[in-house]
């Protein structure tokens, strides 16, 4: 009894413990590149583009095909023996092996190797820029709950401290120094205070649950982030000029590597198109047996009348007979043959080359040429399209990050200089100087500087995020 009851306090300080777990943002990364379906997809791609390369190298091995058939003949058939048309029952079996290879196509079965392992690195790359992408969401997401949160306290601490001027004011006016405006005013602030704070609840928890299906985790009321040690951390990248960050892009980032892929693919498909228009040399090989179990005739001579004579014709004048002498044979039913001894008897091989030498096909071979050009040009359209979308990206996250720095300084000083304003309405508030409207509008500008310096402060933590990655810094090394 006394184990069970220990047992079960373990189990329950397992599941509280489970219940109570709060998933940090490198947890949060992890779990959805694991989890995410999109990037399961693209999992999947680059499993198919594996399954295209195999089937790429086996185009170098020779084909080789077995057959067998049986069958069972009733009637009128051909005796497959004797090739004799017969009226009679018979099972019948046939076997063949055949082996193809092909000795030369143009140079394609080379080239579709090559293209299944560029498809192959295009599908990881893409994959790549999945998870960057991913990463990106959740951590965009992960910084809303953290902002979200960091403004709930801003309104629950600011509200203590409306509470105990309400108390103060409250004594102030029942000594009858102050009058009972001031304290109607404290109250009203204190209503709306409460009714921001119930807001900014219900933002954190639709921020929770919105991080948590982009997670694909269905246990939203548990569901609860680390919401302390999260600061501004940049290792340089704020002082690098933006065309090194466009050239670590270039480098590294999978937009350009995918556009690259794609030219490399499109200059395959070209080649490939062209060796339609070579010839293509195959070598075979064939073997074949069969066997049947019908019945069959042979002749024997005689034994006690091995010669019998026959007229073979007259002479013509004289009408004289013309003989002749000829073995005297007897026709005999056998049986068949036994089964591997018809299989030996039976057989046959065939072997050769065939040379298929294309000479005109409807100009199909040339119009699949002209739109794999086509689609090279295309493609590379599409690079430059690609590196200068990149380029603009760059730009615009360089020059957000700048702005938002700026703005982060800018936050910290109005807050620096709201404070102050606010502890000097406060001074005069304590000593009757100042009304309590005045004073409540003090606060609440206090309050606000302090809610745009947490928007201000993860707007800067996130665009930071978005400069490393474009500079090549994987995602699941970004530090916060």
């Amino acid at each position: 009894m006394k184990k069970t009851i220990i047992v079960a306090l373990l189990l329950f300080g397992v599941l509280v413990q489970g219940q109570n777990k709060k998933w940090t943002l490198k947890e949060c990364v992890e779990y959805a590149l694991q989890n995410n379906i999109s990037v399961k997809q693209s999992e999947l791609d680059v499993e198919s583009a594996d399954i295209d390369k195999l089937t790429a190298v086996g185009n170098f091995l020779p084909s080789v095909n077995l057959g067998v058939g049986l069958s069972e003949n009733t009637g009128l058939s051909f005796n497959p023996i004797t090739n004799n048309a017969e009226t009679t029952t018979f099972l019948s079996a046939s076997g063949n092996i055949n082996i193809g290879y092909t000795l030369f196509d143009g140079l394609r079965n080379i080239r579709t190797v090559q293209r299944a392992e560029i498809s192959k690195l295009a599908s990881l790359y893409r994959l790549d820029k999945m998870k960057d992408d991913i990463s990106l969401f959740v951590a965009n997401g992960y910084l809303q709950v953290i902002l979200n949160k960091a403004n709930l306290e801003v309104l629950k601490s600011q509200n203590a401290v409306t509470q105990e001027q309400m108390e103060r004011t409250q004594q102030l006016v029942d000594a009858g120094s102050l009058p009972r405006g001031d304290l109607l005013e404290i109250r009203a602030t204190d209503a709306n205070e409460k009714q921001s704070i119930v807001n900014a609840e219900n933002t954190v928890q639709i921020s929770l649950i919105s991080l948590a299906q982009l997670l694909l985790i269905k246990d939203y009321e548990n569901f609860d982030i680390e919401d302390e040690g999260y600061d501004i951390i940049d290792d340089g990248i704020s002082s690098k000029s933006a065309d090194e960050i466009i050239e670590g892009a270039i480098e590294n980032r999978s937009e350009i590597k995918i556009a690259q892929s794609n030219v490399e693919l499109a200059e395959k498909d070209l080649q490939i198109a062209k060796g339609s228009y070579l010839p293509t040399l195959s070598a075979f090989f064939g073997y074949n047996t069969r066997y049947s179990n019908t019945k069959s005739f042979i002749s024997e001579i005689d034994p006690d009348n091995p010669i019998v004579t026959q007229q073979i014709g007259t002479v013509q004048g004289t009408g004289e007979v013309v003989v002749g002498e000829f073995p005297n044979t007897l026709t005999t039913v056998v049986g068949a043959d036994p089964f591997f001894d018809q299989l030996y008897l039976n057989d046959g091989i065939s072997y050769g080359l065939s040379l298929n030498i294309p000479i005109l096909n409807g100009f199909s071979v040339k119009g699949n040429v002209q739109r794999n050009k086509i689609n090279l040009e295309r493609s590379k359209f599409l690079l430059e399209q690609a590196e200068l979308d990149l380029e603009s990206s760059v730009y615009q996250a360089h020059v957000d990050a700048k702005g938002a720095m700026k703005s982060y300084e800018a936050a910290k000083l109005a807050l620096e200089s709201q404070e102050l304003a606010y502890d000097y309405a406060k001074e005069r508030y304590d000593v009757g100087l100042t009304n309590a409207f005045d004073f409540s509008q003090s606060k609440q500008r206090f309050d606000n500087a302090k809610i745009q310096l947490n928007q201000a402060k993860y707007d800067y933590i996130f665009k930071l995020k978005v400069l490393e990655l474009y500079f090549g810094i994987p995602a699941t090394e970004l530090k916060f």
